[in-house]
This record gives structure tokens, sequence and C-alpha cells, in this order.
């Protein structure tokens, strides 16, 4: 006789997920066999937000969208404002950008590889990737003054610039991992007991991730060669050649599954180490942004009409900006923002299904998925809905707290 076939809801909070999302698995027996995902709660109306202040405001807000990705967002704002004001970015700003990028997605790719080995239960695996990963941190905060949310990009340029001073160090790190990938790499990909939790695990067919939109590890993993620094180059990612890695990289067919996820975010540390040296070495001397003072940049956005398009290759995946500017108005008209799990959600429904119930904490984390950088929230006016307006929404949410306080609970 069959197994009867359970709902097992997991989220929005769980101590399985870093982020609020709510997952109601259908089980028979320990296999899943489909899955409902309901995002939307960490919307902070961030978009909304940024509409309402002047784009410099702006720019350091979108900082604030991702913690991990804070160079990330800033970069494809200015992409997008910079199209769309028709400013040239000086040729060092642009390796400068290039550098910090990558120095992120470094710091971005440890980071998940200790959440994947926490979720495997592998824990000495996780404290010897983050104790490696605080050498690329301290380089952050030593170029910029921060570990994270750096504030390096501006309008045409960068704040910052690496002083001769600063070269050696930025030397000495890639050094550092370089003598560190081949055994994170053993420790990941050759031992038995990551091998058993992550290979047939979590499978993403080539054709369901192009169907699907995968973008970034995601997508790689399973064999597509997608990476916007490859096929829609900017900056100077075209100068570099930049080339999208698979797991043929390291002698393997895509299959798809999370041990491939492991191995194409490893490798792309030792891509960005590689870049990150090219860029030192071709990196030309000169200005760093084409509006030293910050007046006289705002008074040029002021002036500027037009709308731009940004992208970015994050950590993640493909992350786009879009901007649209009008003369005499100096905050953004629009400003939308698509992040990579946007992309990513729905592979996770392939992914889930067939799978063991125990497996459910890894396949989750194996698309890194950041909840804070995609929920997003469209108010649309109708004839057949009303609109609650600020004022009687704060009014809803006062009433609401005092009913709680008053013992009264939440409906």
């Amino acid at each position: 006789m069959p197994d009867q076939v359970y709902e097992i809801p997991i989220g929005p909070i769980h101590p399985a997920l870093k982020e609020p999302i709510r997952f109601t698995f259908k089980v028979e027996g320990e296999r899943i066999r489909g899955v409902d995902i309901r995002p939307g709660f960490a919307h902070r109306g961030i978009e909304f937000m940024g509409m309402k202040r002047n784009l410099i405001q702006t720019l350091y807000l979108s900082e604030r969208i991702c913690g991990i990705c804070s160079i990330s967002h800033p970069i494809t704002i200015t992409l997008a404002v910079e199209r769309a004001a028709g400013i040239e970015v000086p040729p060092r700003a642009q390796y400068l950008r290039v550098i910090f990028a990558e120095l992120e997605r470094i710091h971005s790719h440890l980071l998940w590889a200790g959440v994947a080995a926490h979720e495997l239960g592998f824990d000495t695996l996780l404290h010897l990737t983050w104790k490696v990963r605080e050498k690329v941190l301290d380089l952050l905060e030593e170029l910029s003054g921060n570990r994270i949310d750096y504030a390096i990009p501006i309008y045409g340029g960068v704040r910052r610039d690496i002083t001769p001073e600063q070269y050696p160090q930025v030397e000495a790190m890639v050094r550092y991992y370089r003598g560190l990938l081949d055994e994170l790499l053993d420790a990941f990909l050759r031992d038995p007991s990551v091998a058993a939790r992550t290979r047939g695990v979590g499978v993403l067919e080539p054709e369901e991730a192009d169907s699907l939109c995968a973008v970034g590890p995601t997508a790689r993993a399973s064999g597509l060669a997608k990476d916007v620094r490859q096929d829609r180059p900017y900056l100077v990612y075209g100068d570099l050649g930049v080339k999208a890695i698979t797991p043929r990289e390291w002698g393997l067919e895509p299959r798809g599954d999370v041990y491939d996820k492991v191995v194409v975010r490893l490798l792309e540390v030792g891509q960005s180490l590689d870049l990150i040296e090219r860029c030192l070495v071709e990196m030309p001397e000169g200005e760093i942004t084409s509006f030293p003072k910050i007046p006289a940049l705002l008074a040029y956005l002021k002036k500027a009409d037009g709308e731009g398009l940004g992208w970015h290759e994050a950590p993640r995946g493909e992350v786009i900006h879009y901007i649209r500017l009008e003369a005499g108005v100096e905050e953004p008209v629009v400003w939308k923002v698509k992040a990579p799990t946007y992309s990513n959600l729905m592979s996770w429904v392939p992914m889930f299904v067939d799978q063991e119930i125990a497996d459910i904490p890894i396949i989750a984390a194996s698309i890194d998925p950041c909840m804070c950088c995609m929920d997003r929230v469209h108010m649309v006016d109708d004839s057949s809905a009303s609109m609650v307006q600020k004022e009687e929404l704060l009014r809803l949410s006062r009433a609401k707290t005092e009913r709680i306080c008053r013992g009264g609970g939440p409906a």
C-alpha cells in the first residue's frame, strides 16, 4: 500500500532558513513529491524609498539591499545612472570597480561554502572556510574602511584609490588564497562524506535551468555557460576575457546537483584571483572619478534626462537595475531592481522533487538565496480593489499594536 502524501510546512521562520520564506512540502514517506514556495516576508520598500531621495542617497541605500553583495548593487545602479546621464568613467576607476567586485565574489563564495558545510553537518569545514575568509574581509576593510558596505562606487568613478603602499597587501592576499585553494578543493571535492551528501542531490537539468531562467552558479552548475561578464561585457571585463566556469573545468560532465554548485563556486574563487592579478598589472594611472566634487555631480545629475539599464554578475548571478531620470528632478523617477534570487527561485521546484526530507537544508542553500535582495511588492489600482493610503496604513498598524499590547492577539 503506498504511503499517504502529507504536507509539511517549513518557514517563514525556521532554524533551517537564514531568511524568511515559506515552503509547503508534499511528502510521501521520506520523499518529497512537490513543493509550494511563498516568498514576500522580507519586503522593505527600498525601491520606493530610493525614489524619495536624491541619487547620492539612493546610491548609499542600494548598498543596504544586501550586505553580502554590498558592492554588486552600487556598481549596477551606477552603471544604470551613468548610461542614463551620459557619464564617462575613467579607465582606472573601471579597473578598481572590477577589483572590488572580485574581492566581494571571493568572500561571498567562501561564506556560502561555509554555510554549505554547516548544512551538511560538517562544522569543522565551516570553521576552516570562515577562518580563511577573514583574510579578504581584512583587505576590504583596509582598502575601503569597512568589512561590508564599502561605499566605493560613485557616479562617474570610485571614491577611493588603491595606493602604491596597498598594492603589496592585495598581492599578499592573492598569494594566501593561491596556497589555500587546493586545500579547500581537496576538503570539499575529494571528501567522501561531502560527495555522499551532495552528488545526485538537488539536481537541476540543463533544460530546466534554461527554461526557468536560472542565473549565476546555479545555471553554470547545470552546464549553461552563462555569465554576464562574458555575454554582455561591461567595465573592463571585455578586455579581461572572462569565461563562464562550469563543472567541465573540473573534468566533470555537469549534473546540476549540489556537488556541481560547490565545484563552480570554488573554481570561481581561483578565477577572481586571476582577474585581480591582471587588474593590478594592467590598471593605468589616472583619475578615479569624473566629478571630484559631490555638489558638481548633483548639479549635473539634476539636468540629466533619460533612462538606463545596469547589469552586473554578482556572486549569486546577474543583477539588474533600471533607472529613469527627468531633468529638474533630483530623485530617480523610476528605480527597479532585479536580484539573482528572483531568477533562481523557481529552480527550487525541480531540485526538491524526489529528494529526501533530510536534504531540504542543503538544497535550499545551494542557490545561495537572498530574500531581502529579492522581495518586492507591486500596488495595483483598479476598479475592484481599494488602495490603502499611508495615513490609513499607519492607523491600522498602530491599532494592531494596541490590540497585541492589550492581549487581544494580532487578528
